[in-house]
Parts: C-alpha cells; sequence; structure tokens
C-alpha cells in the first residue's frame, strides 16, 4: 500500500520496530549451556536421573526451535527487467516503513530475513517502475520490472509547468508540508535537494512535486536516515491541503552511546500519541489503559461524534461479523481476520480518537489553528472507515 500523508519527519511508523522489538522464541545456545550445567550438577548430587534431565531439555530446545523458525521467515528472489530479463543488480529491496532493506547482488538476487507478519516488499531501480508486492511467509520470487515510458508530449507538458528556480521559491514550503511543522520535523535535512522538481499549475492553482531519485533526509532529532521514494506530492492552495504518495526506508544513524539513548527517549516520546500507538493499543486491547478515547461520528449528524461504549464487546462483536449483510455498514466498529497474521479493522462511519496522556505540541495547534490552551481531552485524529492492521505493524 502507498504512503498517504505519512510525515516522514514524525517517523511513528519504524520508531516501534527498533524501541519494542516483538519477542522472539527462545535462546537456544543459552539452552545448551543449561543441558552442559545439568550434565555437571548430575555428577554432584544422585537426583533426578541424567537422561530424564536430558529427555526433557531436549523438548525444551525442539519446541524453542519450532518457535523460533514460526517467529520469522525468510523472502528471496531474482529481480529482471521484464523484457530482455536481464537481472538488474543493485535494485532496491525494503520492507515500507520499516528499517529492513537490502540490495541486489550483480546477478540480480536478494534475501531478507523477517519477523512474523505482513509486509508491503517495495521493489525500486532507477528508470523502472516502482513494484509492490504483500509478503507475510516463505516465499521466492521472480520480479520483473518494466522500464518507465514517457511520451515527448508528457514531457514537454510537464516542463512547460516547471518552475526553474522552483528549490528557492518552495523548498522551505515542500519540507514543512512534507516532513511537518513539529520539533522533530525542524531537525530534518534535505540532502539532496537538487533532486526536487517543482511545477505550478495556475489554472487549479496547486504545486506538485516530483524527484528525480530517493530523497534523502537526515532526521537529527530521531537519529534516522529516511531514503523516501516519491512518486509525487501535490499541494492544493485553494483547500490547503496536499497529498502525497511514495515508500520509506529508514536506517538508523551512527552515534555515542549517550546520543543512542537520546534518540532512543525522543523515539519513544513521538511514538505516544502517534497513529501507531493507537492501531497497536486497539489490536492489544489496551485502549483505555494507553489513554485513548474513541468516538464513532452520528448516523444522522456529520457534525457530531458519540462516545463507543466498549469498543471490545465480544458477543456484540461476534453477531455483527455473522450479519454483515443483514445489519448493513452503520452498526459499532469491528474487526475481521484477513490471513494467518493480519487483521482489518473496521469503522462503519468516521471516526473521532482523542489521546489523553499528552498535550498536542504548540507547532501543531498553530498549523492547525486552535488554541494554545486547548483543553484536554482533544481531538487529534480522524480517521477513514477502515485500516489493515499486520500482526503488530499498521502501515497506512
Amino acid at each position: 500500500m502507498k504512503n498517504t500523508r505519512t510525515r516522514p519527519g514524525n517517523c511513528n511508523h519504524s520508531a516501534l520496530d527498533i524501541i519494542f522489538p516483538s519477542r522472539s522464541g527462545y535462546n537456544l545456545i543459552h539452552l545448551l549451556s543449561i543441558l552442559h550445567s545439568i550434565v555437571e550438577q548430575d555428577k554432584k548430587d544422585a537426583g533426578i536421573p541424567i537422561m530424564q534431565k536430558i529427555k526433557y531439555l531436549l523438548l525444551l530446545l525442539v519446541s524453542a526451535a519450532s518457535f523460533s523458525a514460526q517467529a520469522q521467515f525468510v523472502v528471496s528472489g531474482t529481480v529482471l527487467d521484464s523484457t530482455t530479463r536481464e537481472p538488474l543488480g543493485a535494485a532496491s529491496v525494503f520492507c515500507q516503513n520499516t528499517t529492513l532493506g537490502t540490495a541486489t547482488n550483480k546477478q540480480g538476487e536478494f534475501t531478507l530475513n523477517l519477523k512474523s507478519g505482513g509486509y508491503d516488499l517495495i521493489f525500486s531501480y532507477t528508470g523502472y517502475q516502482t513494484q509492490t508486492i504483500r509478503v507475510s511467509d516463505n516465499n521466492k520470487l521472480e520480479v520483473l520490472m518494466t522500464k518507465e515510458e514517457k511520451s515527448m508530449g508528457e514531457v514537454v507538458l510537464r516542463n512547460s509547468f516547471e518552475v526553474t528556480d522552483g528549490l528557492s521559491k518552495y523548498g522551505s514550503f515542500f519540507m514543512e508540508n512534507f516532513i511537518g511543522a513539529t520539533p522533530n520535523g525542524s531537525r530534518c535535512t534535505l540532502l539532496n535537494p537538487e533532486a526536487l522538481k517543482f511545477y505550478f499549475y495556475k489554472r487549479t492553482n496547486r504545486l506538485k512535486v516530483l524527484a528525480t531519485e530517493p530523497v534523502k533526509i537526515a532526521n537529527q532529532a530521531l537519529g534516522y536516515n529516511l531514503h523516501y521514494q516519491l512518486d509525487s506530492f501535490v499541494y492544493y492552495y485553494n483547500t490547503n491541503s496536499s497529498i502525497y504518495r511514495g515508500y520509506c526506508l529508514y536506517s538508523e544513524m551512527e552515534g555515542t552511546d549517550s546520543l543512542k539513548k537520546v534518540w532512543s527517549q525522543a523515539r519513544k516520546k513521538a511514538y505516544e500519541g502517534s497513529r501507531l500507538h493507537f492501531m497497536r493499543s486497539f489490536y492489544d486491547s489496551t485502549l483505555t489503559e494507553e489513554g485513548w478515547i474513541v468516538d464513532l461520528l452520528d448516523e444522522k449528524d456529520d457534525k457530531k461524534f458519540n462516545k463507543i461504549p466498549n469498543v471490545y464487546d465480544s458477543a456484540y462483536y461476534s453477531s455483527f461479523v455473522n450479519t454483515r449483510d443483514s445489519l448493513g455498514l452503520d452498526s459499532i466498529l469491528y474487526h475481521v481476520p484477513v490471513g494467518p497474521v493480519e487483521v482489518e479493522i473496521y469503522f462503519p462511519r468516521k471516526i473521532s480518537v482523542t489521546y489523553t496522556k499528552k498535550r498536542p505540541e504548540a507547532e501543531y495547534t498553530k498549523k492547525m489553528g486552535l488554541s494554545r490552551n486547548v483543553p484536554l481531552p482533544d481531538i487529534l485524529y480522524r480517521y477513514p472507515r477502515s485500516h489493515r492492521h499486520h500482526g503488530k505493524r499498521i502501515l497506512l
């Protein structure tokens, strides 16, 4: 799924993959050391027969190996030109909004070891159309990439709208709306500004930004380097709204131990109250404990939100899922499994999501035209009807 309105400056999507990694299986080396200790201890006492102890430990080892195998999977394959079937070396292969990625070798081959979950695997190569493939288990892929072909008319038409000094005119404006007007966003640096091309369409009063290569951004606040495969960024001046599409790969910066500690604390702060925080809280059934309030848009009044009495009413949930067609789409929100490690969270109408444990940042309230003394709780997000939540990861 393509990223839409995901602010790289906040980095809320991937921070938790690093700060709070999911639990894997037992440590096999540790269990083997325990087995050795048991053998040594048996020489000193006459307790349980050693063979019975070894049998028990071997059972633990087998269980641990089985659990570990289930907790991760491998995706490998080859990236080829769709016409010539020549291998594409140095093609980028990465999981959307994570730090997981690699590049193909000279033979176009790649291998990725992934934790259990669902991922949008992105394939990109200069001059070729970007591809996305959904993966959630062991897979060997043959990825055929197609060259981008643009007609001369299309190129001439686009060039006629290009702003020659676009970077000086719109560079800061683009960064503010693409990265975000937050303390984290203000500490982001665009490393390859020459890659940006600016186009202004006077008739529709909109600004469009394209990139000739992945946009490279250094986020000094959170300790991330970002490679953003920008499809397009469009700002509509008539409505003061923007939309952009692309794919992002994060990589951690090098730093001292003290600096890494600062980054870790900053990532945790950025996570609190984020969309990812909400989705994980919903998935873990900890909305109330984590400080979230969910209100549902009134069926008849599109300006009124009503409190949802119990999001996790399992009896109502079951009857709603089983009789979805007869009830229609005007009932309480529900979620349904869509795969072995995926679940779709569905909201029958728009919802208001309030985070009560944190006050909005001053930059946010200023940009949104809100009072700096806005009382808590305050509406922070209004979600559309559904999102797909992949295990512990949410890709918006």
